[in-house]
């Protein structure tokens, strides 16, 4: 479906439903400017759109020099239904999520470094045009979830709705070394992150290994591991993730760009593991789990892990980190600034204008 666009430098939005529909046209050059996280990947968004609940539809505004801008659009339904890959359907009520559900306190929109203001505004009008035609009088509107203030000016307008919804907790890298952040913390903070990490450095019965395109991970476990540990805590309100499936983690860790942390016991149980995510620009400590001391866990391995992330990033020079959301105050004690995120709400009378 396309839309038109008079009098500007965008001409149409596409619509991809990446379970059965190619890449985009235009996508490997697009991909190569922008440098998105690796959750864009199609082929990823191909695995997790047959096994989420609310499939993601990949949306690409495009003038004559090829990709603008990229949004993230899941279809959500007011049931979570215990299903997977439900059929597509233009009957309500529906509305459309605009976020990267695995990229916590971060916009599920994606843009040329040149395109800004006017232009970008004109992009995602043309966007939610297409998506208002696609899928038909059941849909409600769209959410724009994990909008910084920078995005803002170009979201709002006219009968829109737009509140600070939390607080994402980013790093910025300004350190030569590792020493020079922990120097940077509390006092007590610095001591217990040193001694943590040599308790854990220097236990027999641990296993420890990280690094890039992990194919020796087992996706199974460490499904397994993290769906539990989300199980633990009460769902956020108008959390519309589904459960994180094995097949999507085998590929989503074995990708050069995602740097997978794990600990095991002596008899191979996954205890713990963590992810990141390697970019030019923001780094993010993704998916963290762990099993719990009463079911055989092991104290202290979310501060090592922490550790970890933050000496990586040192070395390699990355320019800032993100945590995503929660735990605010464990963060600040480690460096992180807590960063304003927005949601804006666009009614149906209002998309495209």
């Amino acid at each position: 479906m396309t839309v038109r666009i008079t009098r500007t430098t965008v001409t149409d939005a596409r619509i991809c439903d990446p379970r059965v529909d190619p890449a985009p046209d235009g996508w490997a050059e697009f991909a190569e400017l922008t440098r998105p996280h690796a959750v864009w990947d199609p082929r990823l968004l191909r695995i997790e759109g047959w096994l989420a609940r609310n499939p993601p539809l990949l949306v690409t505004v495009h003038d004559a020099d090829g990709i603008v801008a990229a949004l993230s659009a899941l279809v959500c339904r007011p049931a979570r239904l215990p299903r997977y890959a439900p059929r597509r359907t233009r009957r309500g009520p529906m509305w459309v999520e605009v976020s990267q559900p695995w990229l916590s306190g971060l916009p599920g929109i994606v843009r040329r470094p040149t395109v800004s203001g006017h232009r970008l505004r004109v992009a995602v009008r043309a966007a939610e045009s297409t998506l208002a035609r696609r899928l038909g009088p059941g849909l409600a509107g769209v959410f724009y979830r994990g909008v910084g203030p920078d995005l803002l000016p170009v979201l709002s307008g006219r009968g829109r709705v737009r509140r600070r919804t939390d607080s994402a907790a980013v790093l910025d890298n300004t350190f030569a070394d590792t020493d020079e952040w922990l120097a940077s913390l509390s006092k007590s903070r610095r001591a217990n992150l040193r001694r943590q990490h040599r308790r854990t450095d220097a236990d027999p019965s641990l296993r420890i290994r990280g690094g890039p395109g992990r194919a020796d991970a087992d996706p199974e476990a460490m499904a397994d591991l993290l769906n539990e540990h989300r199980a633990r805590f009460p769902a956020q309100t108008g959390d519309t993730r589904s459960p994180i499936a094995a097949p999507y983690l085998e590929a989503f860790v074995r990708r050069p760009d995602v740097h997978t942390l794990t600990y095991h016991d002596t008899d191979g149980r996954l205890l713990a593991l963590n992810t990141l995510l390697d970019h030019r620009d923001v780094v993010v400590k993704q998916h963290w789990a762990a099993l719990a001391p009463d079911d055989g866990g092991r104290q202290g391995l979310y501060f090592d892990a922490y550790m970890r992330a933050v000496r990586w990033c040192v070395a390699h020079r990355r320019p800032r980190i993100s945590a995503g959301r929660g735990k605010l105050d464990v963060k600040t004690s480690l460096g992180f600034t807590p960063r304003d995120v927005y949601g804006v709400i666009a009614p149906r009378p209002v998309m495209g204008r």
